[in-house]
């Protein structure tokens, strides 16, 4: 891997001390952060969501125990529990159950479409829910470890073990396309532009695949499974969790990262746990085990300080969609926004 140095902690500029505190240490694991037009909302990992605007928190309860998974758009947070629902929240805290599993399996794997589609998984089956309404199903090879939806298309990646199986909901009959890897994939992203997807595995490595010929891509050097991944504005990198550094692939062009070395940068301590890459500008926030949390500048890896280390984990990282207001989260359940 190839390292570039980044501003030694003495020059570093920080920023921490003017982050607003929404809530520190209430004991319930911060497992997403999103934003409904200017509002952050903090996914607990119990029964609710934390909407944190400037002049007042509210509590909006979503699920009957855990949430495991969220994701939003721009109108609404989905997330799925171990209660067996699938529930989507508005910007005024309006909850709607999108589904119930009768057998109350649990949903911990969600993805958004085109025009208002959401996927979902129960055990080894992936479902679809359209725009309008529409029902369908896909039974994979084993239990679904992730989901994405293609960026252009009706097309859904289900990732499982040994491999990914390409997914066209609305064909009837037609088989999926089969990518293979041996080995227990557990979440899948593509690419901006479509020509990559990308899982990350049970081991500390990635996977990949050239879409155009399905030629493998192997991303190795972690010392730890990679749980967090975020693309760049521009399409142009991947950043990564899951080592001592925030580590960065290229993926500008056509071969992505194939035979090339990826980019490191806020060499730590403590590992990398969350990534979550600026919605306009070359910049990445990078969170840590310590709690430290940092934006790094892809352009020469200067850093500023978001968040000091108090050795609570970070879980979550999210920016507004201006990239205005960075919002963080703990396991511990520590929340704090900040307005650059």
């Amino acid at each position: 891997m190839t390292e570039k140095m980044t501003n030694p902690p003495s020059t570093m500029l920080t920023l921490a001390d003017r982050a607003r505190i929404v809530s520190e240490a209430e004991g319930s694991t911060i497992i997403g952060v999103h934003f409904l037009r200017q509002t952050p909302v903090f996914v607990l990992g119990e029964e609710a969501l934390l909407f944190a605007p400037a002049e007042k928190r509210t509590r909006v309860a979503v699920h009957d125990g855990g949430i495991l998974t969220s994701v939003a758009d721009p109108l609404r947070i989905v997330t799925g529990g171990d209660d067996g629902k699938l529930v989507a929240t508005d910007r005024d805290g309006n909850t709607e159950v999108l589904a119930s599993d009768e057998r109350k399996r649990w949903i911990d794997q969600v993805a958004l479409g085109p025009d208002g589609a959401v996927a979902w998984s129960t055990g080894k089956i992936a479902h679809v829910k359209t725009g309008k309404g529409e029902l369908r199903e896909f039974q994979a090879a084993s239990t679904v470890g992730g989901l994405a939806f293609f960026p252009k298309g009706f097309r859904l990646a289900v990732a499982h073990y040994n491999g990914v199986a390409l997914w066209f909901p609305n064909a009837a009959g037609a088989k999926p396309e089969a990518l293979e890897w041996k080995g227990s994939h557990l979440g899948v992203t593509l690419s901006p532009d479509g020509r990559f997807l990308i899982t990350t595995m049970q081991e500390p490595t990635l996977h990949g695949w050239r879409l155009v010929d399905a030629k493998h891509m192997r991303m190795s050097g972690y010392s730890a499974r990679v749980r967090s991944v975020s693309w760049t504005h521009d399409g142009g990198l991947l950043a990564t969790s899951g080592s001592e550094q925030l580590i960065l692939w290229p993926f500008d062009g056509k071969d992505g990262p194939m035979g090339k070395q990826p980019t490191m940068f806020a060499q730590s301590p403590s590992r990398c746990t969350r990534v979550a890459c600026h919605p306009k500008q070359p910049v990445c926030a990078a969170g840590f085990a310590d709690g430290t949390v940092l934006m790094v500048r892809l352009e020469d890896g200067a850093l500023i300080l978001a968040r000091e280390a108090d050795g609570q984990p970070v879980s979550a990282l999210g920016w507004s969609p201006e990239g205005q207001v960075l919002a963080m989260g703990t396991e511990q359940g520590d929340a704090r926004v900040l307005t650059l």
